[in-house]
């Protein structure tokens, strides 16, 4: 992805502690130019830019000629202005800008920083617009396209249905409410039954004035609602908000669900999604294995490193096996240096294989901090699919590790099969 910005401002000192604030907490390149002609030497030279952070007065083009100059050159921007009243405003809205930052305080130059991350994180997602008048479609596609996300739009439900079933990815669907064939009702309906307000957030639009077409929206499964006619603020604040309370959700999610030191699943989280596999492999006679790994001496370790040097240890043991298995396979962290693993659809020799390279992998890794080197190895023990459920699994696998322990330990052991 392009992450390069060119800031085009006059105050040398505010363009020096925007670009050090940028380059520090997003991570983004900045290119300074302080007038217009530099800024159009930095375009001539073929620089991509992600956006442009213009000031709209500057010393060779007192009257927005910068805006202008970078709508040409199909350069998102970002206007900065040290003036708002309503006249200023409504001269900028008017414009392909993405937004306008007022440069007042330490609290506005902040704003930029956070408006850059969710333009930034907005090119990841999907958003389809349906509505029947091809007016209000394009200019809310147009609109959103500023805010970088990537949208669909479609000119009823039947014809968004169909969007959706070919990108499942899609989050966020603004709906007109009186629409043929299928209108926005009938879509959100339809919409709810297969995705969660934690997959998909849908925002009702309509030009009709009863104060009951918006509560029977929400009240069927929409996030949000918005009246017509309605300004690109509020579009884009609304959609901005529906996109920001999903990440929210979803950190919370996998803050619930996940291991803080390694981001690998916790054990309620494991057992909750291994035994909906279970019964899905068992069903298709897919065949599966369950491991139970653990750090050889980890006491050792942070009895000579500290636990400070334990926890990389630990974490550095997740990205082992992470790398090792499937995306579709399941690594969680049972406690301590501890983990149990499923590996989904694989075969007993297969299964065997992949944990004893893995072994040898992890016995071969030297951590290197500072002036440490650190190296261990681990146990493991491996169960297969049964007509057991998977507590019974992994007693087995525990068994199983239990032998590699009293057997030397760096080993790989087999449960034996009843």
């Amino acid at each position: 992805m392009n992450n390069k910005i060119l800031l085009v401002e006059d105050n040398k000192a505010l363009s020096k502690l925007i670009s050090k604030k940028i380059t520090e907490n997003i991570d983004f390149e900045v290119d300074i130019a302080h007038t217009l002609k530099e800024a159009q030497t930095f375009i001539g030279s073929k620089n991509s830019y992600f956006i442009a952070l213009l000031d709209l007065n500057l010393p060779d083009a007192p009257n927005g000629e910068v805006v202008d100059y970078m709508i040409s050159k199909k350069v998102p921007s970002i206007v900065l202005t040290a003036n708002v009243d309503q006249k200023t405003r409504d001269e900028i809205l008017k414009k392909d800008v993405i937004d306008y930052v007022f440069k007042g305080n330490m609290d506005d130059v902040n704003y930029i920083f956070h408006l850059i991350e969710r333009l930034s994180k907005n090119r990841d997602y999907k958003v389809l617009v349906v509505d029947d008048s091809i007016v209000m479609r394009n200019e809310m596609k147009r609109l959103l396209n500023l805010q970088m996300y990537k949208v669909f739009s479609a000119a009823h439900g039947e014809e968004a249905l169909v969007y959706m079933k070919d990108n499942p990815d899609i989050k966020l669907v603004l709906t007109d409410y009186n629409m043929p064939v299928i209108d926005g009702f009938e879509l959100t309906k339809t919409l709810r039954e297969e995705y969660s307000k934690m997959q998909l957030s849908i925002i009702g639009i309509t030009a009709n004035s009863d104060q009951m077409v918006s509560s029977k929206f929400l009240k069927i499964g929409a996030n949000d609602f918005i009246n017509k006619p309605f300004t690109k603020e509020e579009l884009v604040c609304r959609v901005n908000n529906a996109i920001e309370s999903m990440e929210y959700i979803e950190t919370i999610s996998d803050m619930a669900n996940t291991d803080f030191l390694t981001g690998a699943r916790n054990r309620r989280s494991f057992f909750k999604e291994v035994e909906a596999y279970m019964d899905y492999a068992r069903a298709n006679n897919e065949e599966f294995a369950v491991a139970m790994i653990d750090i050889d001496h980890f006491k050792k370790i942070n009895d000579a490193y500290g636990h400070d040097m334990g926890d990389i240890a630990i974490k550095e043991l997740v990205r082992l096996i992470t790398e090792s298995i499937k995306g579709a396979d399941i690594v969680a962290r049972f406690g301590g240096e501890e983990f149990c693993v499923l590996l989904k659809n694989i075969d007993k020799s297969s299964a065997i294989e992949l944990f004893v390279r893995l072994r040898i992998r992890v016995a071969q890794n030297i951590i290197n901090i500072k002036s440490n080197k650190i190296q261990y190895t681990v146990s493991i023990g491996i169960t297969f699919n049964c007509d057991e459920d998977i507590e019974e699994m992994i007693n087995q696998a525990d068994m199983a590790l239990y032998n590699a322990k009293n057997s030397g330990r760096n080993r790989v052991e087999i449960a034996d099969a009843e």
